[in-house]
């Protein structure tokens, strides 16, 4: 066994190339039994097994930064760099499902978020330049998912002005995001993969550099990158990367560890920006990730290492819920679309695309052209349904506000993974989304507490078409029902009523059966409650505001950050209305949330029955309340 003698980039340097090959297998063994038991990012890791070993076997980490985009294909980058302890992936204490700064000084960028790296490596190396580093090298290496993000072309646009930095850009080209890679990109890399003329000339100039010796071979290889450049013209006339004017390497066999090598010291070589073009396959080397067409295990949990098989998880999810309610609100209204950012089957539009494939659009890794381009199809007659993980929303917020909101377009955005999500850390909760949009004039923003009334609240969004409508839920099982007592003429729902009004708990979507918990809690204590859901939590119902004048004191519990939340929303229109009831708003902290289960995260933060009752009771009995500055008159 190698592998566990690697603890730094160096010992990769020490190794032959065959004992390089050799650990290329441990690592893919190593990966397998580990993910089998904490869920991870597996298929994305298995794939570049080779292309990690030869970029840190060519270049100097943390010398030379390496940036991963997206962060979730950076496992082999933390075995070959002293942390070879999976056994609490995504757990608390344990490795991180990223990179992170907090774990290795070869963790540069905590990327999560496609499509950033370009832009990383672009500033890193004007500044390696700017300070007398010139001699520094930085690598990027993002996937052909991440190219469908209008980021990486303008930061391309910006590399390609400026040819004196040494930047090796890696395009780690499986023809997958979490799914096949779609649009017009794509197309150009699967014809480049797959054009036998390409790869005949391409297996011929590698050939011509192999025979070559001493000098002769010094001077091809410094004429190499025009050489290719010219075979890439021949077969290509509009090849995408040659018009860059950036140097083209490529492709090489991603899974060929010397062929990866030799193209990446020719990049080091140049002296200038280089691409450098890898064909992986997403999940090689372990026939259950090849054998699942849906996302070759992209992102699994616990598993059976054997025969591949996802250990049973619990109850129907949140986005099962959503994905039929719409396919059976799209049978109704031939106006409905749905607009997915190459997330088709983990936001559930997959079942809506097999059944009406003509009215889903998947743009890609791009939430900002999905939002500006439901804008447009609104303005078109039609009603999308653009579907993204809450996290992801702060990048399209611009596009929400002055091309959504501002044209007064009928676009609903279905936020998943809505809250605490847990083990895929700070960058993946979604817990920004309430505070974000609620400043958005005309938005109206729903969280259903359960699967009847996401339901509900989808069928109610649907119907609005002069604004902007949000649907947002967590990630995990729902429950069917949560029974309302009442409805309020304006919607708000309540789901108990004590004959004492002590306390007026608010249960923002899923937090509701939390207010629930705690009321009973507070019941034994001799505390009455009233326990209400909103629906609709944006804007702010009136009855809401009736309600805070017949209690002592108002509670909020959401699952978004306190600062400018629904609980600050509610306690200034409260104010507006002359009402001085005290509001405490409970929420999640304005600080990066690292990895954990959803259940310690709230634990933590004090979201639990428990805690919030003792905290109500301490107020209560010792009269702390907090009060509202009554209105100016």
């Amino acid at each position: 066994m190698l592998l566990p003698g690697i603890s730094s980039p160096s010992d990769v340097r020490a190794l032959t190339v065959a004992e390089c090959e050799s650990v290329a297998q441990e690592i893919r063994d190593y990966l397998v039994s580990s993910v089998a038991v904490t869920g991870g990012h597996l298929g994305p890791n298995l794939g570049v097994v080779e292309l990690t070993l030869a970029i840190h076997r060519v270049f100097d980490s943390p010398r030379d930064p390496i940036i991963f985009d997206t962060g979730h294909q950076s496992y082999v980058h933390k075995l070959l760099t002293g942390r070879q302890d999976f056994s609490h992936l995504r757990e608390a204490g344990g490795l991180a499902g990223y990179p992170q700064r907090s774990e290795s000084e070869h963790d540069i960028v905590e990327s999560s978020h496609a499509s950033s790296s370009l832009s990383w490596a672009d500033g890193i190396s004007k500044a390696f330049e700017m300070t007398g580093q010139a001699d520094r090298h930085v690598v990027a290496v993002i996937g052909d998912g991440a190219l469908t993000g209008g980021m990486t072309w303008e930061a391309l646009n910006n590399i390609s002005h400026d040819n004196s930095r040494r930047l090796v850009v890696v395009v780690n080209d499986n023809g997958r995001s979490y799914a096949p890679t779609i649009g017009g990109v794509a197309r150009f890399l699967s014809d480049v993969r797959t054009r036998p003329s390409y790869r005949r000339l391409h297996r011929l100039s590698w050939e011509i550099a192999k025979r070559l010796g001493g000098p002769a071979r010094a001077l091809y290889r410094g004429i190499r990158g025009g050489v290719h450049g010219f075979l890439t013209r021949f077969t290509n006339n509009e090849a995408l990367y040659s018009n860059l004017d950036i140097k083209y390497i490529g492709p090489v066999d991603g899974h060929n560890f010397r062929d990866v090598v030799r193209a990446l010291e020719q990049a080091k070589d140049y002296g200038s920006p280089v691409i450098v073009h890898v064909i992986t396959e997403k999940g090689h080397g372990y026939e259950p990730a090849r054998a699942n067409d849906a996302d070759q295990f992209h992102a699994i949990g616990a598993f059976d290492p054997v025969t591949g098989e996802e250990n049973g998880g619990g109850g129907n999810s949140w986005t099962a819920v959503f994905s039929k309610e719409l396919v059976e609100l799209a049978r109704r209204n031939e106006k409905i679309v749905g607009i997915t950012a190459a997330m088709l089957r983990p936001t559930g539009l997959a079942e809506l695309a097999e059944i009406f494939p003509d009215r889903v659009f998947d743009v890609g890794i791009a939430e900002q052209h999905a939002t500006a381009s439901a804008a447009g199809l609104a303005y078109g007659g039609l009603h999308p349904v653009v579907a993204v993980y809450a996290t992801f929303m702060g990048r399209a917020f611009d596009q929400v506000l002055m091309d959504v909101a501002l044209h007064k377009a009928g676009v609903t955005f279905v936020l998943d993974r809505s809250g605490v999500t847990g083990p895929d850390g700070a960058s993946h909760h979604g817990m920004w989304d309430l505070a974000m949009l609620q400043i958005v004039p005309g938005i109206r923003i729903a969280a259903p507490r359960d699967a009847v009334t996401l339901r509900e609240e989808l069928a109610e969004a649907i119907a609005v078409d002069d604004a902007p409508t949000v649907v947002r839920f967590p990630k995990g099982s729902v429950t069917e029902s949560i029974p309302a007592v009442k409805r309020t003429a304006d919607g708000v729902d309540v789901l108990r009523a004590d004959s004492a009004r002590d306390v007026l708990l608010v249960g923002v979507g899923a937090m509701a059966s939390l207010a629930l918990d705690v009321a009973e809690i507070l019941a034994t204590e001799g505390i009455g409650s009233t326990v209400i859901d909103p629906r609709w939590v944006i804007p702010v119902t009136p009855s809401i505001v009736d309600f805070a004048r017949d209690h002592r004191i108002v509670v909020t519990i959401e699952d978004g950050i306190r600062v400018g939340g629904i609980g600050t929303r509610i306690r200034q229109d409260l104010r507006q209305a002359g009402v001085d009831t005290g509001v405490d708003e409970l929420g999640l902290p304005d600080e990066f949330l690292e990895h954990d289960t959803r259940g310690n995260i709230l634990t933590r933060v004090g979201l639990t029955p428990t805690a919030i009752a003792e905290k109500i009771s301490n107020q209560l009995r010792g009269n702390v309340v907090p009060k509202a500055k009554p209105k100016k008159r």
